[in-house]
Order: C-alpha cells, then sequence, then structure tokens
C-alpha cells in the first residue's frame, strides 16, 4: 500500500486482539451490558502509527475484549470519522490529542456529541493536560485526562461503566510507574510492520529544562527494564519489523544501556534495518563513538537538536549545551560514521536576533549535516517558555500550531521571510535534490546566500509550496543568473547531475535555465530588478 493510497483511506487500522471467546471478567461479575470502548486519534500520516493508544490497549485489563483501536488520518473530512467511530456502537470513546490534530478532532468531537450526545467522550494528549478548562474541545467532552494516561483511562472506563463516575471533568492523572506498565508492541499488526513507522521507547522523560519543551517538566529519564524491553524488539524483529524510531528524548544519556541497544541490532544487521534515534549534541563518548562507525549505510539516523549557538539566548531558556563539543561530534560522526544527521534549529526563541540566527545556522551548515530542519517557535501548552512573554515581547498565534509572529528582536516580516527560508529550504535543502548545485551558490555566506535566492522566489512565485520539481529546478538556475552571476555556469552543470538523479521523464535540454528575455526594454528591466533586489538583500540583512 503506497503511503498516498493509504493517507486517503478513511480509517488506517483497526485493533482487537483480544480472544472472542473467553469470556471478561467484568462481564462475568456484574453484567455490565458490554460496554464498547473506542481509543482513536488522528495521525498526520499514514506512517505514523499511534503508540499512546496502543499502551492504552495494552492496559485495559478486563475491559481490553471490548476495546477497539481506530487510527484516522487529517485528511479525512470529520463527518466520516464521527460515521466510523459510530458504526462500532461505542460507549465512551477516547481520543488522543495533539498540537497536530487539534482542530480535526476539536470538529470531531463537536459532531460526536451532536449526533450521539450519550456516547462518554474521553479526552487525552499533550495538547489538553495544560490550560485545560480554556479550550473549545474540552467544553465539548465529558471528561480530560492530563498527564499520562495509560492506567487511569482504564480507571476511568469502569467508573463509568460501574455509574461511579466522578464529579469533575479535568482529572490528573497519577504518577506510574514503568514496571507496572504492560508494554504495547504486540498490538503492532503485521500491516503496521509492513508499512510503517514503529514508535518504541527505552525510556520516559528528560533531565534537560529547555523551556520550549514540555520534556523540560519532568524531574529526570526514567529506564524501562532494559532486558524486558529488548526482548520486544526481539519479537518485533522476528515477526519482520525493520524500521525502529525510538522516542526517548537522551538516547545516549547513559552510555552503557546506548551501547547495549546497539548491540543488539548490530547483532542482527539486515540491509533493510533502520534506526532512528534522538542524541544529545555534545555527549558522545570515544566508547559509543566505536560502536557508531560499525552500522552500515542507511541504517541510522540521529535527530539531533542544536536550537541556537547563541550563549545568551540558551541562557535564555535554561537550554546547557557544549556549542565547542556539538560542533566536534557532528562533524566527527559525518566524517566517520554513515548516519544520516537530522539537526534542529528554531527561529524566534526569546534574545535571538536574525543576526545571531544567521550565525547559528552558518556554524551548523559548516558541520554538514544531511538535513537541517529550521523550526518556527511554537507555544507548547504548559512549557515554561511562556515566562518570557512580556520581556521579550513574544507574541504567538492564537491558531495551531501556535508558531511565534513577533519578539522585541525579530518583527513580523522579518518572522515571514523566515518562514519562507524554511520552506524553501525543506524544498532545495533538506530534498536532496540539489546536492551538487546547492554547495556551489552557498560557497561564502550560506545563510546570506539562501535568503537571497528565498526573495527572489518568492517574487517570481508567490508560493512556498506546491511548486513543480521541473520548475523549481529552472527558478534555482535563473536565480543564479540574477543574483550570483559569476556562479551561473557552475550551477548550470551541477544542475544536469541533480537532474539526471532525479530521474523526471523530460529531457534536461528542455529546461529553461536563463531568464527569458523578450526585448531591451524587458532586458533593462530585468537588470535593475536584479540590483534592486540585491540592495533589499542587503538592506534585510
Amino acid at each position: 500500500m503506497t503511503e498516498q493510497a493509504a493517507d486517503s483511506a478513511m480509517a488506517i487500522s483497526q485493533i482487537n486482539l483480544a480472544d472472542s471467546n473467553q469470556a471478561s471478567p467484568l462481564a462475568k461479575a456484574n453484567q455490565p451490558s458490554q460496554a464498547k470502548i473506542i481509543l482513536a486519534t488522528i495521525n498526520a500520516k499514514y506512517i505514523h502509527a499511534s503508540l499512546g493508544l496502543r499502551y492504552l490497549y495494552a492496559n485495559m485489563q478486563e475491559l481490553q475484549p471490548n476495546t477497539e483501536i481506530q487510527e484516522f488520518v487529517i485528511q479525512t473530512r470529520p463527518i466520516d470519522i464521527v460515521e466510523q467511530i459510530l458504526a462500532a456502537k461505542p460507549n465512551i470513546v477516547g481520543f488522543g490529542v495533539y498540537i497536530w490534530n487539534i482542530v480535526e478532532t476539536t470538529n470531531v468531537v463537536s459532531l460526536l456529541k451532536v449526533i450521539a450526545p450519550e456516547v462518554k467522550v474521553v479526552l487525552g494528549g499533550p495538547e489538553v493536560s495544560y490550560e485545560t478548562e480554556q479550550q473549545v474541545i474540552a467544553q465539548s467532552a465529558d471528561y480530560v485526562l492530563t498527564g499520562a494516561a495509560d492506567i487511569s483511562f482504564y480507571q476511568l472506563c469502569l467508573d463509568i461503566i460501574n455509574n461511579t463516575e466522578p464529579a469533575q471533568k479535568v482529572l490528573k492523572s497519577k504518577p506510574v510507574a514503568l514496571a507496572d506498565l504492560q508494554l504495547p508492541y504486540q498490538y503492532y499488526t503485521d500491516e503496521d510492520l509492513k508499512n510503517r513507522l514503529l514508535y518504541v521507547e527505552a525510556s520516559r522523560g528528560c533531565p534537560f529544562k529547555c523551556e520550549f519543551c514540555l520534556s523540560s517538566l519532568d524531574t529526570a529519564s526514567n529506564p524501562f527494564e532494559l532486558e524486558t524491553f529488548l526482548e520486544q524488539m526481539d519479537i518485533l524483529y522476528q515477526r519482520g519489523a525493520r524500521n525502529f524510531k525510538f522516542i526517548d528524548r537522551t538516547f545516549n544519556l547513559n552510555i552503557n544501556t546506548s551501547i547495549k541497544i546497539m548491540q543488539f541490532f548490530l547483532d542482527r544487521m539486515t540491509d533493510d534495518l533502520y534506526l532512528h534515534f534522538e542524541v544529545v549534541p555534545d555527549h558522545l563518548p570515544r566508547k559509543l563513538k566505536e560502536f557508531l562507525a560499525q552500522f552500515p549505510e542507511d541504517s541510522l539516523q540521529f535527530e539531533v537538536g542544536i536550537q541556537t549557538f547563541e550563549p545568551q539566548v540558551q541562557a535564555n531558556i535554561s537550554r546547557k549545551q557544549n556549542n565547542d563539543k556539538s560542533k566536534d561530534n557532528l562533524k566527527w560522526l559525518r566524517e566517520n560514521t554513515s548516519a544520516h544527521i537530522h539537526a534542529d534549529l528554531i527561529f524566534g526563541l526569546p534574545g535571538e536576533t536574525l543576526e545571531s540566527f544567521r550565525d547559528s545556522f552558518n556554524e551548523l551548515y559548516a558541520c554538514n549535516p544531511q538535513e537541517i530542519q529550521l523550526g518556527i517557535l511554537k507555544r507548547l501548552k504548559g512549557s515554561p517558555i511562556i515566562r518570557h512573554t512580556e520581556t521579550f515581547d513574544l507574541r504567538f498565534s492564537p491558531l495551531p500550531p501556535f508558531n511565534i509572529l513577533s519578539t522585541d528582536r525579530v518583527d513580523f516580516a522579518t518572522m515571514q521571510l523566515v518562514n519562507r527560508f524554511a520552506r524553501y529550504w525543506d524544498m532545495i535543502g533538506n530534498s536532496g535534490r540539489f546536492k551538487h548545485a546547492l554547495p556551489i551558490l552557498m560557497d561564502s555566506n550560506p545563510f546570506d546566500e539562501f535568503m537571497a535566492l528565498t526573495n527572489w522566489l518568492f517574487e517570481q512565485t508567490g508560493q512556498t509550496h506546491q511548486i513543480n520539481l521541473k520548475r523549481l529546478y529552472e527558478l534555482f538556475a535563473q536565480a543564479t543568473e540574477v543574483l550570483f552571476p559569476e556562479k551561473h555556469q557552475a550551477v548550470v552543470a551541477a544542475i544536469e547531475q541533480d537532474y539526471a538523479a532525479s530521474k523526471l521523464k523530460s529531457h534536461f535540454s528542455t529546461l529553461t535555465l536563463s531568464m527569458p528575455v523578450a526585448n531591451e526594454l524587458d532586458s533593462d528591466k530585468q537588470v535593475a530588478q536584479s540590483k534592486l533586489l540585491q540592495r533589499q538583500h542587503r538592506h534585510k540583512v
């Protein structure tokens, strides 16, 4: 099944793996009318399988035979999602709510409560765990569980079934020891193993206090019992799983544990095994490096949170990071391993300016990661970043995903400029489509040169998405001719290599790689526009 075909499907997955012939202890005790429970969420894409719902399902105990998982994608109409949920005739529906699906889930819950008001709706997830009562979705729901609801959802369902439900709507989940949880990995279906990312976690929590992140509220990083965890990974592997995405915030925090997990997968290495880890950039001791160097090409991806190299901004957000060591480690990884490096920067942090962000980008670009993910600061409900609101005049969008709109150092127009920079960077820099041409363009001051390209592309197209790839190659070459004419010939030669690698059907000779000039008047106008764009670029930088 292709991702596109799967994303167009109304429901991605339905799971009810309990033995239907086994009588529920609850039914034997008091015949509670066999209440049906649906666990639902709306994923961003088909390939994202919800680990959270599977944790809930794994810990439903005697209610599991009457519980079903339904996963959807955000392209699905809310009315169709409601129809699918109600077709199962549920008594209770629990929704996992996140920043990427809050709008769609709000619409689904609103419709559900109009069509079937007797169905009890329970919300959980990070997006509704803070500032809960002010949210529209919470007003429509019957209950909201804040915090980790692995066990509390089961307990609330029992109370609802037994007519002993609590009077208050918002319920805080009690902390649960990881050893008391049933692990969820057996509830990944064969279809999941074949076509989707498998999210796994060897630990929960984070010891760091970066204020833009909800993990800053954790007190520590707590590991699952390692042997039990690896047993579950082996079962997944034996079933055919080859794509593991670890969601641990700090995979390389405990080096001994990291090495044991690495050794586990090295012992089972195949051509199609792929592992994704989030790592601390300044913590890469020699012993771990020796293991990383053993992994073959296309088997490792590291997500590396840099966010900023500006020391004062790091201090503002309580981020502790050895910048020199981080840069050295990134360079070592690129030179000595085949790992794919996905490095993150965030624009809009308190105290950040366009100039300091430019410096961070240039320093990170010099480390040569395969991807630089340019994020715009988001106001995650509950994150401590809001303590800076007045001091730095932080103004966030009231609409999801709650991006920063301006600060005391960055006005709205500049914020929009960097938003466009990030979109074009995804198309050109992170896509890998311009791996020969891009380094020629960005050979002296990468940020300034790509910003000049950004301004020119937007002037020409007015678009930051849905640009045909062939057209993008043409625009890249034309922009170079206008902005950096001394590089044009080399860029065209490099684009020919990139175009061949893209395997587009049309011949390279059909591309228009120079700006078309209709007549002498238009030519003079184009020269003037080029000079104006270059002056505007210098002024903005």
